[in-house]
């Protein structure tokens, strides 16, 4: 699974040892070092993870940490911080955060929490339903009604990888690389193209999805239990 792992850390050094231990790991990884950017790299592409420090140069680590934990969207959080005591633990896990490492840390521990964090928060669905249709993503199998419908294996699998991160924005970006295989992303309609032949399969009516959403200059979006308006992380 290709999973986003934003690091806000002001020390490099540790930054450079976190990131290049996740992107060993399998996941892509983008780190800052103060808050502004923390904020506007949420913003532009919302992560699948974020890293947290506390003592941050500008915008403080905890207001952050309240602005990912008052999000609609829940973004798993873990904060990796020099503060020990518990009041400022208590404080970050009151805000939203899922888990509290104090440094230093172990680097094998760490690892072994967001494996498990990311396990807990972005288990693949077996199976889905959207009104009348129903996808098995295990036997590559899907009806519309009584009748066998016809996705190629590649229709699965952005469905698959859509409802992984369902009723989040995935930008096209995201897409042609996780999915296509991509390493620099082209100047291409394919996506688009693509997602109005899926659109014409599942949906009742394709002029008026209920559930596989364009999201005009951001990206597309999967409502498998909120059907409705675009969802954004921070404000």
């Amino acid at each position: 699974m290709d999973l986003n792992i934003l690091i806000v850390e002001d020390d490099p050094a540790i930054a450079r040892l976190v990131r290049d231990n996740l992107v060993y790991d399998g996941f892509s990884v983008e780190c800052v070092a103060d808050g502004k950017s923390a904020l506007k790299a949420l913003r532009s592409c919302p992560p699948d993870l974020v890293l947290l420090d506390l003592m941050l140069p500008g915008l403080s680590g905890f207001e952050i940490c309240r602005m990912i934990g008052e999000a609609p969207v829940h973004i798993p959080l873990i904060v990796v911080s020099a503060r020990e005591k518990n009041s400022d633990k208590i404080r970050a896990l009151d805000l939203g955060a899922d888990d509290y490492i104090t440094k230093p840390f172990s680097l094998e521990e760490l690892l072994a929490r967001v494996h498990a964090l990311v396990r807990r928060s972005y288990a693949a669905p077996d199976e889905i339903d959207l009104d009348d249709v129903h996808i098995d993503f295990v036997r590559l199998h899907a009806i519309k009604g009584k009748t066998a419908l016809s996705l190629t294996p590649r229709e699965f699998e952005v469905l698959r990888f859509l409802s992984i991160h369902s009723n989040m924005v995935v930008n096209r970006e995201r897409l042609l690389r996780s999915v296509w295989g991509y390493d620099e992303v082209p100047t291409t309609r394919t996506v688009d193209h693509f997602m109005a032949r899926l659109r014409s399969k599942i949906e009742v009516d394709p002029h008026q999805p209920r559930y596989l959403h364009t999201i005009y200059g951001e990206g597309y979006r999967l409502s498998l239990h909120d059907p409705g308006g675009p969802r954004k992380l921070v404000s």
